[in-house]
């Protein structure tokens, strides 16, 4: 088994890997928080709320990293991009569940799978996957009359609109449609805006509270509606799915992965 490390380990989604890995059993060898953290020596189980662990949280630098063979990224884009050149320099695998990336910033990502094998997706839940699957089906029975709605809900705290799940989920229907994205997406409406055009791909966006994560993607015709909705209870499920890909990383050849391809969804397209 792979040993396994975690960047941000004090996150939100730090946390949920740490109690995931436990209940895993899973070889968790390396836990991080930023350099010069006063959180660093704290035991990562007791963080987690999980108990003793007997692993102490570490400074990341280019030292810890070498202290497991693939590691999982749940942090900020800037961060995320420090973790990932420390990656290449030591030939580490890494999983990435950052969104929110600009498109120079996903280049850099692109650039560093060149080096190493690096897993990334904007959602690591098998449920998204999943939908993300069938809704490239829906789009090719449906698409060419149904008007099509992405809609998301997530959290007060979340920084990014929409989400890269609701981005994912467009891009999937677009593909699936020979369609642009970038064209034909409307982000929110207001005032007078005429008539709905059937190529639009619309999204709308919910924030507050403490939404783990809710995505529907509506297709909706004269009569009727498909309606496909994945609803997270648990940050638990993005940890499931992450720790699932790394353990999948093992001994695969530098390359950008995508977590169809995890899950062998990929080869049902």
């Amino acid at each position: 088994m792979p040993s396994i490390g975690i960047f941000g380990a004090n996150g939100r989604m730090g946390r949920a890997l740490i109690t995931v890995a436990k209940e895993q059993q899973l070889n968790l060898t390396a836990a991080t928080v930023r350099a010069g953290s006063e959180l660093a020596g704290v035991d990562a189980g007791e963080l987690a709320g999980v108990g003793k662990l007997g692993l102490p949280l570490i400074g990341t630098d280019r030292t810890s990293i070498n202290n497991a063979d693939i590691w999982v990224d749940f942090t900020m884009p800037e961060a995320m991009l420090a973790h990932l050149a420390l990656a290449v320099v030591a030939k580490k695998a890494i999983v990435i569940g950052v969104t929110g990336l600009t498109d120079a910033q996903y280049q850099q990502v692109q650039q560093a799978a060149k080096h190493i094998p690096i897993v990334w997706a904007p959602n690591m839940s098998v449920g998204v996957n999943l939908l993300l699957h069938l809704v490239q089906t829906a789009a090719k029975v449906m698409g060419q009359t149904a008007d099509i709605e992405i809609i998301e809900a997530h959290h007060r705290f979340k920084k990014d609109a929409p989400s890269g799940t609701a981005m994912a989920i467009g891009a999937s229907i677009a593909k699936a449609l020979d369609r642009d994205l970038a064209k034909v997406a409307v982000y929110g409406r207001e005032g007078i805006t005429g008539e709905r055009e059937q190529q639009t791909i619309g999204f709308a966006t919910v924030r507050g509270g403490d939404i783990i994560g809710d995505h529907t993607a509506l297709f909706a015709d004269l009569g009727e509606r498909l309606e496909i909705t994945h609803k997270a209870s648990s940050r638990n499920t993005f940890a499931q799915g992450a720790l699932r890909a790394a353990l999948w990383l093992q001994n695969k050849q530098p390359g950008l992965y995508s977590m169809q391809q995890v899950l062998g969804l990929a080869d049902l397209s």
